[in-house]
């Protein structure tokens, strides 16, 4: 299996600039590159990176997805005077042209291409591209939102027609829809687009009615675009995490992709003077972590918005960190999803195709619902105050926790005679548990898998925890059913929980295969201290290797939906994270 993470930089990408007054273009600045790369080389992680090197795309790459006339208007501008550029410029949409912009913007798409030829090569595992100009608001014929060139749409025809894949997911976490990734792929039932984006009933940029949640796609591609627009700002590390829970990932699972694309646009980050938005720097490393279990951890990250300097920086390391394998900080900040937000379930019930977590195709009625009528009449008479609050309110945070990496990832207990699996740390049954061992095995074991009797088991978890213990839930009567369950049940309660200790044991019994175990596994890692103890055939998972695809999968079977929403309805009183706002009855 492929190792390593890619980081893909080119200093040359910085070498353009806004040379004229534009209030709306003076914050895509070069410096949004250099801090980012310098963050990673000051915390250590670029050494621990692959370096790629940089390619400019070809004529032939960049028409995959854009038109001749746009590409042969683009290449004049490095001829350009000043009064030609701002000329130029004014056929297009908030973006700017530069002598240098042409050459650049080659070189973002085709360090695009790169990240994508080292992952699917197997020269590495997973990989991220800081790459300048951004790409997701570029259409087929015309440059938007500061970007030139549409990266990563580039990299999904890219990798379809190269590599044969026959599906790619691109999620798309920036605080701006991404309408050019959008229309390219709307009638395309081969990739996913996922879109979160503030949205504000129509009145944030780019102010268009398709970016609402009622725009799933068309024709053959209709159900595989989902939009989640924000109707209000200051979104938290909760109503992250629910999207990804309640809508990304059980859809994500059934479309079961063979490339993951981020388009990695940090202005959904705290600070930020576009998005607005609080969520803190380290949740991008849970929401990266839940990413590397789909398409067998084939995750390319690529730079798109991020203009709050330190934010942007800090989410980057966190980001690239989790690529490298990192256990995720622990998730703090979790307080339930904002009622003032359109609801995951909303999202879910206009999405036209079958998905895991609520309806079938019959359930689904044809409706052009708009977010801009279902406004709470609340929000209305508070828009006031709620200006007034965001105007004089200063974000603040702090730097993100200190990610310790385990001494030893994974301990396996065997008997004195079976052979320990590569890359863990052997733990004799012969050897007492005691606290002089501390010193060889640490205070932190960062996982553990066992084939001894439970009393040999549970005496060694006794000598590492005194903690909490969460229990899986079972009772699903298939695949399907079991992910419907972990990803809006368990999952959810897993980061509300937030336990010091997860212990997993497999009945002989259970009906569940060694992918389904690992992809469980690899979720639940992210939810509190990363520590399992398993009774389990294999430790693949726990190594950090990328579970394999389960496959597309069908809908869930109507008792097992039925089953686990009405233990939902039970908890959410409880359970913040398993509250969906403005729930259908």
């Amino acid at each position: 299996m492929a190792a390593g993470t890619a980081l893909i930089y080119d200093e040359e990408m910085t070498k353009y600039k806004l040379l004229w007054v534009d209030p709306a273009c003076k914050i895509e600045a070069p410096e949004r590159l250099t801090v980012s790369h310098e963050a990673l080389v000051r915390s250590g992680l670029a050494d621990r990176c692959v370096s790629i090197p940089v390619r400019e795309a070809t004529d032939e790459d960049i028409l995959l997805v854009h038109s001749e006339e746009y590409l042969e208007a683009v290449k004049k501008t490095p001829y350009m005077t000043l009064e030609d550029l701002k000329e130029f410029t004014l056929h297009y949409g908030d973006v700017y042209f530069h002598p240098n912009i042409y050459h650049c913007a080659k070189l973002a798409a085709g360090a695009t291409l790169q990240l994508v030829d080292s992952v699917m090569m197997a020269k590495v595992r997973n990989g991220m591209a800081l790459v300048r100009p951004p790409g997701h608001h570029s259409m087929r014929s015309a440059a938007n939102g500061f970007c030139v060139f549409n990266n990563v749409a580039i990299a999904a025809q890219y990798a379809k027609q190269k590599y044969g894949l026959k599906r790619v997911l691109i999620v798309d976490w920036d605080v701006h829809h991404g309408q050019g990734v959008q229309y390219c792929f709307e009638d395309d039932p081969s990739v996913l687009y996922f879109s979160w984006h503030r949205y504000e009933h129509q009145k944030f940029w780019p102010n268009l009615r398709e970016s609402d949640f009622d725009s799933v796609g068309k024709e053959k591609g209709a159900g595989f675009t989902i939009n989640v627009p924000w109707n209000d700002v200051r979104m938290q590390n909760s109503d992250y995490l629910s999207v990804f829970c309640h809508v990304l990932l059980p859809v994500a699972y059934e479309f079961s992709p063979d490339l993951v694309l981020v388009s990695a646009g940090f202005d959904s980050a705290i600070g930020d003077p576009e998005g607005e938005m609080c969520a803190t720097p380290d949740i991008f490393a849970h929401l990266t972590h839940l990413l590397m279990n789909l398409a067998g951890g084939k995750v390319c990250a690529v730079l798109e918005g991020g203009y709050n300097l330190t934010s942007l920086a800090q989410s980057v390391c966190q980001t690239v960190q989790t690529l490298l394998g990192e256990p995720a900080p622990r998730p703090a900040n979790l307080e339930g999803p904002c009622k003032r937000s359109v609801s995951p379930s909303i999202t879910l019930y206009i999405v036209r195709k079958k998905v895991l977590l609520l309806f079938s195709p019959a359930d689904l009625p044809a409706c052009d619902i708009s977010t801009k009528r279902i406004k709470l009449a609340e929000e209305e008479e508070n828009m006031d105050k709620q200006e007034e609050k965001k105007s004089t309110e200063e974000n603040v945070w702090s730097q993100p926790p200190k990610r310790i990496s385990p001494l030893i990832r994974t301990a396996v207990l065997l008997p004195d005679d079976v052979p320990c699996p590569d890359g863990c740390q052997h733990f004799s049954s012969s050897q007492d548990p005691d606290p002089h061992n501390k010193q060889r095995y640490g205070t932190v074991v960062g996982n553990a898998s066992f084939y001894l009797p439970v009393s040999t088991l549970i005496k060694f978890i006794s000598y590492l925890f005194r903690k909490s213990v969460f229990v899986l839930p079972q009772g699903c009567g298939d695949m399907s059913g079991f992910m419907h369950a972990v990803l809006g049940l368990l999952l959810p309660l897993g980061y509300e929980y937030d336990p010091s200790l997860v212990l997993l044991v497999q009945m002989p019994d259970s009906g569940l295969s060694d992918s389904v175990w690992q992809h469980l596994i690899g979720l639940l890692q992210v939810s509190g201290n990363p520590s399992h103890f398993l009774i389990m055939p294999t430790a693949s998972s726990l190594l950090g290797e990328a579970a394999p695809s389960l496959g597309q999968l069908h809908a869930p079977l109507p008792e097992d939906v039925e089953a686990i929403e009405s233990l939902r309805h039970k908890l959410k009183a409880d359970w913040k994270l398993l509250q969906t706002t403005g729930e259908f009855a």
